[in-house]
C-alpha cells in the first residue's frame, strides 16, 4: 500500500487531534470548565460531589440554574451607570439643597406606572383577610384629602379611590408609612404565586428560596437617587458609547413642557408631555383645545408618553414618595454609588431645633396635577411628615437588580 505524503500529514494531524482530546478528556472532570450562573455544572468544582437537582430536597447540596432574576409584572429594567444628579433649573426657591455632583447608581427595576386605585384596594382586599379592621383603615387612603373649606371637592372623598371609572387613575392619600406598608404586602404576594408556579415546597425558609432563585427581591420605594436618575432617563440622549448629547431639565428632551418632536413621543408636535398646572386657576387649558393636557385632576396613568426607560409621568399627575430622610445637605453627604439616607446620621435632627426637620420628613419628587411647572424637574426636591396624605402625592415601587444570565 502506498501512501502520499500528503496522505501522512493529514493521518499524522488527525492522530494529534484525537490524541489531545483524549487526553483533555481525561484531566477535565464533570461540571468543570467555565462555570457561570446559567451553567453551573453538575457538580462542585471544590469537593467533586454531585448537586442535589430536587428544588424540594432540603436534605442535599442544591445549586439552582440560574436563567434570569424572578420579578413581578409591570417592572422595567433601569440600567445603571454614571450620571449627575441634581437641579439643572435656575433654583427660583433658593433651597439650594440638591447641588450636582456625579454618581454611580446600579441597575435595578422600577414600576412603569405609579400605583393604581386598583392596585391598592387590591392590597387592602387581602390584607382584610388577615388583619382586623382596625388595621385596615389604617391603611385606608385618607379620603378627606379632597375636601377643602373654600371648594366643592368634596364629592371626590367618596368616589376618587372606589368608583371604577378612576380604577386605573393614581392612588392618592397615602401616607410614606402606608405606602411601605403596601410594598411589604406586595413582596410577600407576589413571592409566593412565583413559589407556586415552580411547584417550591411551601415549608422551605426564605433563604433557601432564595439560593433555588425564586424568591423575588425586595419591592421598596426608590431611594431620591434611582427615582432621579430615572426620571432623567439620560439614556435616550446617548450616542457613541459613553457620549451623551445634552443634559435634560425635565424626563424628556427640550426646555419645555410641550413634545419638541413630531414622531418620537408617540404623540402631536406641540402637545403636553405631563399632567400640571400651566397658571393660576389653570389646571387644564380650555376646553376643546388638541393641546389641553387633558385632565384637571390626576389622570389615567398611562395619559402621556413614557420616557426613554419606559416610565410613565415621571413627571406630573401625581408627586410620588422616595425613601429617603430629608435634609437639605444631603448632596454633600450621600456616597457617590447609590446614594441614599436612611436616617439622620451626620446631620443629626437636633441640629434643626429651631426647624420642622426631623427623621420622620421624608422626600418626595416629581411634581403633580396641581403643581406649576418648575416642579416637574427630577432634581426639584421637597419634603412632608411620613404619616402625612394629600391629594398630590402617590407612589411606586422599586426592586434591585440581582445577578445576571450568564455570569
Amino acid at each position: 500500500m502506498v501512501f502520499r505524503k500528503s496522505n501522512l500529514g493529514m493521518i499524522a494531524a488527525m492522530l494529534l487531534i484525537v490524541g489531545g482530546a483524549i487526553l483533555s478528556s481525561c484531566n477535565r472532570q464533570p461540571g468543570y470548565g467555565r462555570r457561570t450562573a446559567n451553567k453551573p455544572g453538575k457538580a462542585s468544582a471544590s469537593t467533586g460531589s454531585d448537586f442535589s437537582k430536587d428544588i424540594n430536597d432540603s436534605s442535599k447540596f442544591y445549586v439552582a440554574k440560574f436563567a434570569e432574576q424572578k420579578i413581578g409584572p409591570r417592572l422595567k429594567y433601569i440600567q445603571g451607570g454614571r450620571t449627575v444628579l441634581g437641579s439643572q433649573e435656575q433654583d427660583v426657591m433658593g433651597f439650594r439643597d440638591n447641588l450636582e455632583r456625579t454618581v454611580t447608581i446600579a441597575s435595578f427595576y422600577m414600576d412603569e406606572t405609579e400605583v393604581t386605585n386598583v392596585d391598592y384596594r387590591e392590597f387592602l382586599f387581602y390584607m382584610s383577610k388577615n388583619v382586623s379592621a382596625d388595621s385596615i383603615q389604617k391603611l385606608e387612603p385618607k379620603e378627606h384629602v379632597w375636601a377643602g373649606a373654600m371648594n366643592y371637592n368634596d364629592l371626590y372623598d367618596t368616589y376618587y379611590f372606589r368608583f371604577p371609572g378612576f380604577n386605573f387613575y393614581p392612588v392618592a392619600g397615602v401616607s410614606w408609612t402606608q405606602a411601605n406598608s403596601y410594598s411589604k404586602w406586595r413582596t410577600e404576594f407576589v413571592s409566593n404565586i412565583i413559589r407556586e408556579q415552580n411547584n417550591v415546597d411551601s415549608t422551605l425558609s426564605k433563604r433557601q428560596l432564595v439560593e433555588r432563585g425564586v424568591a423575588i427581591a425586595e419591592y421598596r420605594l426608590p431611594s431620591e437617587g434611582e427615582w432621579e436618575y430615572a426620571a432623567k432617563a439620560m439614556i435616550g440622549t446617548q450616542y457613541m458609547d459613553e457620549n451623551q448629547e445634552n443634559g435634560r431639565i425635565y424626563p424628556w428632551d427640550g426646555r419645555g413642557v410641550r413634545n419638541p418632536y413630531n414622531i418620537k413621543r408617540k404623540g402631536r408636535q406641540g402637545d403636553f408631555l405631563a399632567n400640571f398646572k400651566r397658571g393660576r386657576g389653570d389646571y387644564a387649558g380650555i376646553a376643546g383645545s388638541k393641546t389641553n393636557d387633558g385632565e384637571i385632576l390626576p389622570t389615567n396613568v398611562y395619559d402621556m408618553p413614557p420616557n426613554d426607560f419606559g416610565l410613565y409621568h415621571m413627571a406630573g399627575n401625581v408627586n410620588e414618595w422616595v425613601n429617603d430622610v430629608y435634609r437639605p445637605l444631603s448632596f454633600q453627604d450621600f456616597d457617590d454609588l447609590n446614594p441614599s439616607r436612611y436616617d439622620g446620621i451626620y446631620d443629626e435632627e437636633e441640629s434643626y431645633t429651631t426647624m420642622l426637620i426631623t427623621d420622620e420628613f421624608r422626600v418626595f419628587k416629581g411634581g403633580s396635577w396641581r403643581d406649576v411647572a418648575y416642579w416637574l424637574t427630577p432634581g426639584a426636591r421637597r419634603f412632608t411628615h411620613q404619616d402625612s396624605a394629600t391629594n398630590h402625592i402617590g407612589f411606586r415601587c422599586a426592586m434591585i437588580s440581582i445577578g445576571a444570565k450568564g455570569k
